[in-house]
């Protein structure tokens, strides 16, 4: 099984610091998933207008192909002014609209404030259940204050609440595959 993790922002490290290391925290419980992480500020993605795919450029058909040929997701995400980054939404309209199709996607978002865990349960649940995916119930919020100067995630319950995810995701996966 492959586990992908997607870092849907360009800006800050939060988001792909902490997605690895809910990665890290999979690879150490579940050492056979094959784990990856696409980071879009590795990327020069073209914005969605409409072509077909092979009319893009090779970093925009890469990241889609990517995420098409895992069988697991982590979706890492900032909030920014109560939204979704622009670059996330912009992946997600490149995709086809069966992407996630039999597939699980565990959400993980950080932000500023406490409210703005109501950005994954309003936007991110709503467009990864269109397209398809099934989401855990116990997906995870970060605040700021959840992580240290190196970003990472030092919160005791936040940890555990990230090792519960990678649990979650992978027994789900697991049980849906069969």
């Amino acid at each position: 099984m492959k586990l992908l993790g997607i870092s849907g922002t360009i800006v800050g490290r939060k988001t792909s610091a902490s997605l690895t290391q809910f990665l890290n925290m999979v690879k150490q419980n579940h050492t056979d998933i094959d784990i990856e992480l696409l980071d879009l500020n590795d990327y020069k993605l073209e914005f969605c207008d409409g072509r077909k795919l092979n009319d893009y450029n090779e970093d925009t058909q890469q990241v889609v192909k990517t995420i098409k040929n895992a069988d697991a997701y982590v979706i890492g995400s900032p909030v920014f002014q109560a939204s979704i980054p622009g670059t996330l939404k912009n992946v997600f309209d490149l995709l086809p609209p069966d992407v996630f199709k039999g597939k699980v996607v565990g959400l993980l978002m950080n932000g500023g404030t406490e409210k703005h865990y109501l950005t994954m349960e309003y936007q991110l649940k709503p467009i990864v259940s269109y397209l398809k995916a099934h989401v855990p119930p116990n997906n995870v919020f970060l605040h700021t204050s959840d992580f240290d100067e190196n970003n990472q995630v030092t919160d005791l319950e936040m940890v555990e609440r990230l090792k519960d995810l990678a649990d979650e995701l992978i027994i789900m996966s697991t049980k849906l595959k069969k």
